[in-house]
């Protein structure tokens, strides 16, 4: 664990008006270690950060960074809790290679799994199909099973399925999941992913590049995308539109070397279209698991062990009933107008078996009347 003193200056440095990554790394080169940053003369400084943040590094800090600097090293000092700073064993390796490596990482829950061989980054839609959320949860912990630790984002959608699925994971050793943070670490956002950030602690890792107490803000997240690539050894796509901030993520990933995967959907979603880009711009199609396991050479799984993500929709196996309506529906988003018109039924008796088949599991329900067909694992 870092020494108080130690982790004093490298905060010091850190939250000087001014000093962003870049400049850090240029002051950690000029001078050395921040507590030598610190004793530089102000014109020394001055050369290579300019005046005003010379001035900010010479001069005392203010009351509310003072504050700010005892609450994070008590923060810092409790069980589970950790701050990493740039020369620290325990920081990740593959950030190194970053142009803007974060100086100091702020970490809660299992720091080891930073340096876990083999980790693989799951990001998509925060308002995803029902289908898509299914199958970000089940990739996710099956790549789990394997102990692939899965990277993400904490947003809505298809981030947390990948979270929820990695941390649902059976196997001798689960890889378990890291979520990267665009707040504090001692700020949980969204609020209503309180429990799921309280799992993440006790079995993952939740980590962040912003101090204790950042507030949720738009050009937070973006800065977090670098680390969720920067973190894996490749990005898996889960229903993204063409617009999409999980597309941000698969561009820097393919910019840091990183290989680049998406699940392929209906030419009807939107929410496909920006992976069908992707494909088209040389990302991986995958269909299962495997796909991506073979791609790294990591070992496969048995055929009996555990949950699996799957290898294509399930037929109608006699499980379902309303197998008509099922195969008027497809794997496409239709609306009920176009059920109506393949079937042939009355509106009465469509509506009354799309509601049994939605309670049942095999339909869900998408806004503006439409719906989707739910693949059986």
């Amino acid at each position: 664990m870092i020494a108080a003193d130690e982790l004093a200056a490298w905060l010091r440095l850190t939250l000087a008006p001014g000093v962003g990554p870049v400049l850090a790394r240029q002051l950690l080169t000029a001078f050395g270690p921040p507590q030598q940053i610190l004793h530089t003369p102000h014109a020394a400084l001055a050369r290579v950060a300019g005046a005003a943040v010379a001035a900010a590094l010479s001069g005392a800090p203010d009351a509310a960074t003072r504050d700010l600097i005892a609450r994070t090293i008590d923060w810092a000092a409790q069980p589970a809790h950790a701050c990493i700073a740039l020369d620290d064993a325990a920081y990740p390796r593959s950030l190194l290679d970053l142009p803007d490596p974060p100086p100091l990482l702020y970490a809660v829950g299992h720091t080891a799994l930073l340096d876990a061989p083999r980790r693989l980054a799951m990001v998509g839609a925060r308002n995803p199909t029902a289908q898509g959320e299914r199958d970000a949860y089940a990739f996710a912990r099956a790549f789990s099973a394997l102990g692939v630790t899965i990277v993400s984002g904490f947003a809505l959608g298809i981030d947390a399925a990948a979270h929820r699925g990695a941390l649902a994971a059976d196997g001798p050793r689960p890889g378990s999941t890291i979520a990267v943070l665009g707040t504090g670490c001692d700020r949980v956002y969204p609020a209503r992913h309180r429990d799921l950030a309280h799992a993440v602690a006790a079995h993952g890792l939740l980590l962040s590049e912003f101090p204790l107490g950042t507030p949720p803000a738009k050009g937070n997240f973006p800065r977090r995308n670098r680390l969720i690539s920067g973190l894996s050894r490749g990005v898996l796509v889960v229903e993204a539109a063409t617009h999409s901030g999980s597309l941000i993520t698969a561009r820097l990933a393919a910019e840091q070397g990183r290989e680049v995967f998406a699940l392929p959907g209906s030419i009807h979603n939107p929410l496909a279209h920006g992976c069908h880009r992707l494909i088209r711009d040389g990302a991986k199609l995958v269909e299962t698991a495997q796909d991506v396991l073979e791609e790294f050479g990591w070992q496969a799984p048995p055929p009996a062990a555990g949950p699996a993500a799957p290898a294509s929709p399930a037929g109608d196996d006699g499980q379902a009933p309303d197998c008509d309506v099922l195969r008027a529906l497809g794997y496409d988003i239709r609306s009920f107008d176009e059920l109506a018109a393949r079937t042939g039924w009355s509106a009465d008796r469509l509506g009354a078996r799309l509601l049994d088949l939605e309670l049942q599991g095999h339909v869900a329900r998408l806004p503006g009347g439409r719906f989707q067909r739910i693949a059986r694992a």
